[in-house]
């Protein structure tokens, strides 16, 4: 690996860092955010349904801001969202208005899902140059960004620092970050180029045969299920073992970094497994794992049985999401796309689903209404062959390529 493609990596390492210290920052001060809002479950649902338009927008959005502009633009203007987003959090929080609030987390997600769906283009595209598996990697960053942001919200909560100058901090602090890393982003990469694609290859064409991919569309449902898996535990853990396991804010916020702690080992030790077994078995189990834990998360009376249950939920579901991206990027032609169908496919899982669970969660209670969840996982189980036997490190390493694509491909590398 050149210095180059050594120092992309390492960039795309913070660039996933930022998004979990950015939300595990928010999500382990709910408590405090619902109660200054004075806001019930339901209204918290509405609170987090601003993420939802936001995510929506930033999905959607993403795959022709990339084809049109290329992965680093993208990369950096949605970085800057998810920066700003904590501070008007911050804000909203401070003027106790639910609105503001609601803004803050419409950015967020903007932010989160149009960057996201960019960043795995790019960590996909690092593989394609490499033949290593990188994206569970790259998704450890992410998991361990939500550890290190959960711990520190432990401590603020246990501090009682407002919640507004928290978040100011972790925005001065990821803004650095991005100052960093996008330095080390190439231009070009993921552009779909018009005088490069023939006519039977175009746009429309090639995203209706992706859309037409039977097997493209089953990892789409491992991705849906592992993603919701994960991204209810983000927005809903510390106020589930509040308000349904009976633990004190700090306490459950404890639990929320147990969760993630337990993401970013499985992430960070996946590649061994995936090697050894192959990502059809890694993701069963993964998905087994994850459904055992919300079992009990759910069913089990014990606060100790069900915060220890997290773990197993977080291990599940560490490995579902990198692992059905890596999938997509090398199960056919134009990787492209195919990596931006199932990560929007993944990101409205992640974070579009969870915020539905809360008008559930007002009317049943949020350990019942993880039974949605629960199915979903359960689901994954069968759904996992689609991903394949064979992990992207068992593939050939393809040898130097030249700056731009085949023209079947329709997009530039860098």
């Amino acid at each position: 690996m050149d210095l180059a493609t050594r120092r992309r990596r390492a960039a795309l390492f913070l660039f996933f860092l930022i998004p979990g210290l950015s939300i595990s920052s928010w999500v382990t001060r709910t408590p405090d955010i619902r109660d200054q809002l004075g806001a019930s479950t339901a209204q918290m649902g509405i609170v987090l349904f601003g993420l939802s338009v936001g995510s929506m927008i930033g999905i959607l959005s993403s795959g022709t801001l990339v084809a049109r502009f290329g992965t680093r633009p993208v990369m950096g203007a949605a970085t800057v969202l998810i920066i700003l987003s904590m501070a008007v959090i911050g804000s909203g929080t401070l003027l106790s208005s639910a609105p503001v609030a609601t803004a803050g987390l419409f950015l967020f997600g903007a932010g989160m899902g149009g960057g996201e769906v960019a960043i795995n283009i790019d960590g996909a595209d690092v593989e394609q140059i490499t033949g290593r598996t990188v994206l569970p990697t790259l998704h450890g960053f992410f998991s361990l960004g939500t550890v290190v942001g959960a711990a520190l919200g432990i401590l603020c909560t246990a501090a009682s620092i407002p919640v507004q100058w928290h978040l100011a901090a972790m925005a001065l602090v990821t803004a650095a970050m991005l100052a960093h890393a996008f330095r080390a982003i190439p231009e070009a990469v993921g552009i779909r180029r018009n005088d490069d694609v023939q006519p039977e290859a175009g746009t429309s064409t090639a995203h209706a045969k992706v859309w037409k991919d039977r097997r493209l569309l089953l990892i789409g449902g491992v991705i849906l299920a592992m993603a919701l898996a994960e991204g209810s535990a983000n927005d809903w853990l510390p106020l589930l073992m509040v308000d349904g396991h009976g633990m004190d804010p700090a306490m459950g916020s404890a639990v929320y970094t147990g969760f993630a702690a337990a993401m970013t080992i499985g992430r960070f030790a996946g590649g061994s497994l995936i090697n050894r077994l192959g990502r059809s078995h890694v993701v069963r189990g993964s998905a087994i794992c994850a459904s055992l834990g919300i079992a009990l998360v759910v069913f089990a009376d014990s606060a100790v049985l069900a915060g220890a249950a997290v773990l197993l939920w977080g291990l599940g579901a560490s490995l579902g999401f990198p692992l059905t991206l890596s999938a997509a990027g090398d199960s056919g032609p134009d990787p492209a796309a195919r990596v931006s169908l199932v990560a929007m496919i993944g990101y409205v899982a992640f974070l579009v689903g969870p915020p539905s669970l809360g008008f559930l969660g007002d009317h049943y209670g949020l350990r019942l209404a993880m039974i949605v969840v629960l199915a979903f996982t359960t689901a994954a189980i069968l759904l996992a062959p689609a991903v394949g036997a064979r992990s992207a490190a068992a593939s050939p390493a393809p040898g130097p390529r030249a700056p731009t694509r085949p023209a079947k491909d329709g997009c530039r590398g860098s």
